[in-house]
């Protein structure tokens, strides 16, 4: 999942978000220095990844991106999965997006001592391009692939080109979020209850 699920999916409290956020920065064997919460929340960010690459119906939607570019699906997979989660926020957050987002963002410039040398560069473009905002339009999709193909080594041509595969595809990708989030939610409550009894 990309940023916008996983910060939902820490919503109750502003530490677990920036913990969340930190799963995409912070290795999982390098978690000792961050307050209990945090640590939590940066464990259970790779919990929520390897589920999510596991799920059957993202493992069915990868098989819709053409020979060569099915590698890339998952990034292309996640970024959806944010857009889908913002068009329709209102079924499964009682808190207004915007409002959650704002509070994100606070928490992590507030905790911006402790974050990775990378995370506090990207902070300030986060914030002043509002990136969670952004995924609420499919131009907001394209503009973060385009953002991520920019970052890749080599092979962004083909991380791009799977919009070529999503846009044919849209629509049923669209409906297997809606089976796959639900088992999600469900995953990530399990794990965390089984995370905090373990420490």
């Amino acid at each position: 999942m990309n940023y916008l699920a996983h910060v939902y999916l820490a919503r109750h409290g502003d530490a677990a978000m920036v913990g969340a956020m930190l799963g995409d920065f912070v290795k999982a064997n390098d978690v000792q220095g961050y307050p209990p919460a945090i640590a939590r929340e940066i464990t259970l960010h790779r919990h929520i990844d390897s589920y999510t690459d596991s799920h059957p119906v993202v493992r069915e939607a990868r098989e819709l991106f053409g020979e060569g570019r099915r590698r890339y699906a998952g990034i292309v997979l996640d970024v959806f999965y944010d857009h889908e989660l913002s068009r329709h926020w209102d079924s499964w957050c009682d808190v207004p997006k915007d409002e959650l987002i704002a509070r994100f963002y606070g928490a992590l410039t507030a905790h911006e001592p402790m974050l990775p040398p990378r995370l506090r560069e990207m902070l300030p473009y986060l914030v002043r391009q509002d990136w969670l905002g952004g995924y609420g339009t499919y131009e907001g999709v394209e503009a973060t692939i385009a953002r991520v193909s920019r970052r890749l080594s080599r092979n962004g041509d083909l991380l791009r080109d799977g919009l070529q595969d999503l846009a044919r595809h849209r629509e049923a990708i669209a409906q297997g979020f809606q089976r796959f989030f639900p088992d999600l939610v469900r995953f990530a409550e399990e794990r965390r209850q089984v995370l905090i009894s373990s420490s």
